[in-house]
């Protein structure tokens, strides 16, 4: 087993230098690989307004999406990269998920789904708004925005926690209009976010904020 993930890392530093193919030299810079990898998480906020449109059919494409992603993924932990898809999971993972199978997008989607499916608007809203803001503008606050880490949160920053504070806020205000709610919210998603649990946060993060909207709202 071990064997099998020392050659899967060594086939994910292959398929990084080959993914120049598709896109520029540039994009492997930290910060850029960071605002790569946000800015495909926040295209996750368009999902309320296509659940507005057609419920059924964005609980569908989101399955779907989910588990082609994961069906690539696998493809490609067998070597076999799936044009353009596995070329930017490359591209957009982190230096941890070298060697692994790359789980953000998968509970990316779930933590979208589940909001969905578990709570009405504005909730579910408010939690996928909380997923793709909150914790999609924290991330880039944190690596752009010098500042100190918090203590035992395994590279949280005060920065970024500040910029998921206010994300969250601003798009929770916006939606409802109650400020009392909207700080509520914007705490409860911070304090989520700031969890070191890694790319679970993006389920923790809509569900536990969708369930406070829920109680304040």
């Amino acid at each position: 087993m071990c064997d099998y993930y020392k050659d899967f890392a060594l086939e994910t530093r292959e398929q990084l230098s080959e993914s120049s193919a598709y896109f520029p030299d540039f994009i492997s810079t930290p910060v850029m690989k960071e605002m790569v990898r946000k800015s495909i998480h926040m295209m996750i906020a368009v999902v309320p307004t296509m659940a507005q449109y057609n419920f059924s059919l964005t609980v569908l494409m989101l399955s779907a999406g989910v588990v082609f992603y994961a069906y690539t993924e696998y493809l490609r932990s067998r070597g076999i990269q799936v044009a353009f898809i596995s070329g930017l999971t490359v591209i957009a993972s982190r230096d941890r998920d070298n060697g692994t199978f790359v789980l953000g997008p998968v509970t990316l989607g779930i933590g979208a789904l589940l909001a969905l499916l578990l709570y009405p608007n504005p909730a579910a809203q408010i939690g996928i708004y909380a997923l793709a803001f909150g914790d999609g503008l924290s991330s880039l606050g944190g690596k752009l925005i010098p500042s100190p880490k918090v203590p035992f949160l395994r590279g949280k920053t005060m920065a970024g926690s500040s910029v998921c504070f206010w994300a969250v806020f601003i798009s929770s205000y916006l939606l409802t209009g109650e400020i009392r709610a909207s700080l509520i919210l914007a705490c409860t998603a911070t304090a989520l976010e700031a969890i070191p649990v890694k790319d679970f946060d993006n389920i923790i993060i809509p569900i536990g904020t969708g369930f406070v909207a829920r109680l304040v709202l």
